[in-house]
């Protein structure tokens, strides 16, 4: 009999649970139904903005840290565009296409150049003495 108490308390209790009719509204008190594309859109845009704050969260620190970089280094990029821009104008001036050069090579000597990808078919001026293969002549 002391199985039977629980399970009966139980009964009753969800019978006094049981759902109740909705209420009824007034024609004037029905909530805007949107179409099913403005859901979307609104969830979209929602979901967009979500997005984006958390984006700007996460890059906010490391573009305050570049900031601070960028200060620092200004002094020393000034000092270099003065040094070396009249130089890089000149070679600029001299170099029409860069996509006809290998990327910048450094010697052992510490000089750098600058290979054409294709030879010249005319030779340079001051460079006779060169014969066909490229090899100078033996005195």
């Amino acid at each position: 009999m002391g199985m039977r108490q629980p399970i009966a308390i139980a009964l009753a209790a969800s019978l006094f649970a049981a759902p109740l009719p909705a209420q009824d509204m007034a024609p004037g008190d029905a909530p805007e139904e949107t179409a099913p594309e403005e859901d979307g859109r609104s969830l979209m845009k929602r979901g967009a903005d979500l997005f984006f704050r958390g984006l700007k969260d996460e890059l906010d620190p490391a573009l305050r840290e570049l900031q601070d970089m960028a200060r620092e280094i200004e002094p020393a990029l000034r000092s270099f565009s003065e040094e070396m821009g009249p130089a890089l104008r000149d070679l600029m001036d001299d170099v029409q296409d860069w996509s006809k050069y290998h990327p910048p090579e450094m010697l052992p000597n510490g000089d750098i150049i600058l290979r054409r990808k294709d030879p010249l078919e005319e030779p340079l001026p001051g460079d006779e003495h060169m014969t066909d293969e490229g090899e100078g002549i033996d005195l």
